[in-house]
């Protein structure tokens, strides 16, 4: 993998996480607290800087995590090209071995048929 694949895997493992959630909720409301009951307003109500910080993190988290699905969804499409290679080969030894069972049924029953007559 390349070192951009490998920052989106390691990036959208984090951000597709429960504690991603949690600290970017926690981080959300230090910053409402701060900026509604603090001492020091930073960003006083509605909030810009929260939301251009918002909408940076979404422009650029979208964007790596469908690199990284994309990048997924092209293994699973190998993996389950390289499947059905190995279903066609065990369906083809399979019937082989059905044909070759046929055979040996039809010999013992000729053996059998034989030694009846005898």
């Amino acid at each position: 993998m390349t070192f951009g694949q490998r920052l989106a895997d390691a990036m959208a493992a984090i951000i597709g996480s429960w504690r991603f959630i949690g600290i970017q909720t926690c981080t959300i409301t230090f910053w409402l607290l701060l900026n509604i009951k603090g001492p020091v307003k930073p960003d006083p109500y509605p909030f810009i800087l929260l939301n251009l910080l918002l909408s940076f993190q979404a422009a650029y988290t979208g964007p790596v995590l469908l690199m990284s699905a994309n990048r997924q969804a092209e293994l699973d499409r190998r993996r389950a090209i390289e499947n059905l290679e190995l279903d066609k080969n065990d369906h083809e030894r399979i019937t082989t071995m059905l044909v070759t069972i046929k055979e040996i049924e039809e010999d013992i029953e000729s053996i059998l048929t034989t030694n009846k007559k005898l």
